[in-house]
């Protein structure tokens, strides 16, 4: 893959998409503006590979559509996928800021389509906007806490508990239809496609959701999201 210059209008793209963003929404138009002149962009097929556990982290990525799935793969073979990143999301950010090596692999699910910017570029102009730190140390901590309550679900919470919470968590972020499959979902919440459809057919018995051909719609977000606090 090769990094390339954005056309004209990229940058103006990626400052509104960064305005939306909460990590970078407090910089104000000017330091935006400046961010996304510093942007390349990266084009990805359907399962290419952008980088795995243990590369070299010297870019931060914005999708500008597509999505990426965030994955741990262990030594057994078996991969973990931690997240999937859609057209918006922010990722990349620890390995760009320490230089160390990527702490988990990414990969795109569908064609995809990145906006990149290189650690040296965005580095620089920390060192000239001390604003720009903060907001990296706030983003970092959030993403510490995301991780910790990924482990402790996964340590704690029952197979109805897990899913409860992923399928609320990505009707948040992609509305009540939900294109994922059956496979991908077990992946999410660490359980087997069978145990998975088994939870899953029990909700539709009971009227809470509708089950498509790679796609879950929620018919009853309300009663789901009570379920989920009743079992916390």
């Amino acid at each position: 893959m090769t990094e390339t210059p954005g056309p004209k209008g990229e940058p103006r793209d990626l400052a509104r998409l960064l305005a939306v963003n909460p990590f970078f929404a407090g910089l104000g138009e000017e330091t935006l503006g400046a961010i996304a002149l510093l942007c390349v962009t990266r084009s990805l097929a359907a399962g290419q590979t952008l980088f795995v556990k243990g590369d070299v982290g010297d870019a931060l990525y914005a999708i500008r559509r597509g999505q990426v799935r965030i994955s741990d793969d262990a030594e057994d073979g078996r991969r973990t996928t931690l997240n999937v990143l859609g057209a918006g999301d922010v990722f990349g950010e620890v390995a760009l800021l320490d230089g160390q090596p990527r702490t988990a692999s990414a990969t795109a699910i569908e064609p995809t389509k990145l906006f990149v910017i290189l650690r040296r570029d965005l580095l620089a102009m920390i060192e000239r906007r001390p604003s720009v730190a903060i907001q990296f140390i706030e983003l970092l901590c959030a993403r510490i806490r995301w991780m910790s309550r990924r482990t402790e679900e996964a340590a704690f919470l029952s197979l109805e508990q897990r899913l409860l919470r992923r399928l609320i968590a990505l009707a948040q972020d992609f509305g009540h239809e939900i294109l994922v499959s059956q496979e991908k979902l077990a992946l999410f919440v660490g359980a087997t496609r069978e145990s998975v459809n088994r939870q899953l057919q029990i909700w539709k018995r009971d009227g809470l959701v509708r089950l498509g051909r790679g796609r879950i719609h929620l018919l009853d977000h309300r009663r789901l999201a009570k379920l989920a606090s009743s079992t916390d």
